[in-house]
């Protein structure tokens, strides 16, 4: 092994002692943003179901206009939560920065998934392919939520990781149903409005 290498295998377990050692020290940040995530979404996924259902009248370009007015709001306020999140303490922490890193790898495949699955609605002409979306998405979450419980060690968190994975198996149950959007808003209200709002009561009052 070269020198190179062995500074490399240090510099690996300096940063994964970190990590051990801020798991339980430094407040996990980015509470605000999975709350948004739940409620906008969920929101959306709560009007998309009362579009479809006829419980809401709408014309067909209010319909189509739904999830990405949902994407530019959510888009807008997760720019000052993470600008306000960027001056509290910790926010340069190993902790912080891996599972910022998860989350943010979470959002770009959302965002190819959701381009994905449209062009497969052009190629097959079929809209019945949307129904994969939450499915991948909760899946997506509960992967992002169980590095958050593995760097910090929070049972709460695995809970919540776990959750995220049987809602998504329950979507595909639903991927038939006329409620599948309806349980997609409760899941996302469930597994990302309320561990969110949890992790901001955790979160410092104070910046820096």
């Amino acid at each position: 092994m070269t020198k190179d290498q062995l500074q490399s295998v240090r510099d690996d377990i300096a940063f994964m002692r970190a990590l051990a050692e801020e798991g339980s020290q430094v407040p996990l940040l980015g509470g605000g943003v999975t709350a948004a995530a739940g409620l906008i979404f969920g929101v959306a996924a709560l009007v998309h179901w009362m579009i479809e259902t006829g419980m809401l009248k709408v014309s067909q370009k209010v319909a189509m206009a739904n999830w990405p007015v949902a994407g530019v709001l959510f888009g807008v306020v997760c720019f000052q939560i993470i600008r306000r999140a960027s001056r509290q303490p910790g926010a340069r922490s190993a902790l912080n920065r891996a599972v910022g890193s998860a989350w943010s790898a979470v959002g770009f495949a959302i965002f190819a998934t959701f381009l994905a699955t449209l062009a497969m609605v052009k190629v097959t002409g079929s809209t019945q392919v949307l129904a994969i979306i939450p499915v991948i998405i909760l899946a997506l979450y509960g992967s992002a939520w169980s590095v958050a419980a593995d760097l910090t060690g929070k049972l709460w968190l695995r809970i919540v990781a776990l959750g995220s994975f049987g809602g998504a198996v329950v979507m595909g149950l639903m991927a038939a149903s006329p409620y599948q959007m309806l349980a997609y808003a409760v899941a996302l209200l469930l597994l990302a409005l309320v561990p969110g709002l949890i992790l901001l009561r955790q979160e410092p009052s104070d910046t820096i």
